[in-house]
């Protein structure tokens, strides 16, 4: 019995191996992983994640909404490949320019700023979405009819604001001086205090950790020619929309926030404070320049022209000529070109008629460093 027993034992018992095998069966697992790791064919251990972006507004933004896929078009073409338009909300691709873009948004159709906030709307779409920057073209919808004070309004912002912070400490928000709004009696008048009221509200939350850039889309901005019922954006709305909004996100995308400008709505062409009525006799045309923010390996800056004549025009050229190799990248409110060291900008459609006295500006963003201001001449038509 017992040998028997013993027998078996044997029988099932797993043969020894030897040291050697074990060592040798060991260093080949380690090596194999070794090799899975640093493989050339592998993946990258990290990559940088993409940058999201929130389009947030009401219906300029989400129907159709166009200046999104030209903004869109404009970082990819300079270079900001790595970019991801997010929101709950999509326009399926409906603006059709010939190019893809990213369709996706938080533009809701007769929102409000104060309707968002007392609903606690906004968290839940931050959640959903994780947004790293936050471009808002929103409250047209909070001036209807006038029944609503401009500080329940701001209010409204502040909260968004929190909400978004709440969201991300470190949210980069880009807030627009919203369009023209012709859509009631009070509607106009209300726009431009309420536009008057985003610079200052927004120097007094802005932080070095979350900064609010202000984006001025009131200037230069036809009502008339730009929209179709007083509202809602046109083709040549949404090409300034996105005009307006390109340089505060090329500028964030490359690590910089922009400085904020002076603005002063109403509109273009702009008649500046203290212009006399009647032009000095024999004036033409004037141009200044300034450097409004600068980065190490660029700076933007920008040009306004005035008339000086005691007619109107029909059109302006400007020319100025660098000093230290710079080079224009964009520019915006100009047709803008460069051969050599030599910069001509001539007005676009919407802008080269201007009154007697009045003034437009263009901007533009460049290579190398601001240094000191060229001289520039103009001329009008």
């Amino acid at each position: 019995m017992n040998e028997q027993t013993d027998s078996v034992r044997d029988r099932t018992r797993m043969p020894r191996k030897p040291l050697w095998y074990a060592l040798i069966t060991g260093l080949a697992a380690v090596l194999a992983f070794a090799f899975t790791v640093v493989s050339p064919t592998a993946p990258a251990l990290s990559a940088a994640a993409p940058v999201r972006i929130m389009p947030l507004g009401d219906s300029i933004t989400a129907g159709p909404g166009c200046w999104r896929a030209l903004l869109w078009n404009q970082l990819r073409t300079a270079g900001y490949s790595n970019i991801d338009f997010v929101g709950s909300a999509s326009d399926g691709g409906s603006c059709n320019y010939g190019f893809s873009y990213d369709a996706d948004h938080e533009g809701h159709g007769g929102f409000s700023a104060v309707g968002i906030a007392d609903n606690n709307q906004l968290p839940p779409w931050l959640n959903a979405a994780d947004p790293d920057i936050v471009v808002m073209h929103l409250g047209t919808n909070d001036l209807w009819g006038g029944w609503q004070s401009m500080d329940t309004i701001m209010a409204a912002f502040t909260k968004l604001v929190g909400q978004m912070r709440a969201n991300n400490p470190d949210m980069k928000i880009v807030v627009a001086q919203i369009i023209p709004h012709h859509g009631c009696e009070t509607c106009p008048a209300d726009a431009v205090t309420f536009n008057n009221r985003i610079p200052g509200w927004a120097a007094g939350l802005t932080t070095a950790r979350s900064p609010i850039v202000v984006v001025d889309q009131w200037t230069g901005f036809n009502a008339a020619t730009d929209t179709n019922d007083g509202v809602h954006p046109v083709e040549s709305g949404f090409r300034k929309m996105a005009n307006r909004f390109y340089p505060a996100l090329a500028q964030l995308l490359g690590g910089v926030v922009p400085t904020p400008g002076t603005t002063t709505p109403p509109g273009t062409p702009t008649t500046p404070p203290g212009t006399p009525t009647t032009p000095p006799a024999g004036g033409g045309c004037t141009a200044t320049y300034r450097v409004t923010n600068q980065w190490t390996g660029g700076f933007q800056a920008e040009v306004s022209v005035r008339n000086g004549r005691s007619t109107a025009t029909t059109g302006w050229t400007a020319t100025f000529t660098f000093g230290g190799g710079q080079q224009v990248s964009q520019a915006w409110n100009a047709t803008v070109t460069q051969t050599g060291a030599t910069v001509t900008a001539r007005n676009v459609s919407w802008n080269g008629g201007l009154p007697a006295g009045g003034s437009t500006t263009f901007g533009f963003l460049a290579s190398g460093t601001g240094g000191s201001a060229p001289a520039v001449t103009c001329t009008v038509s």
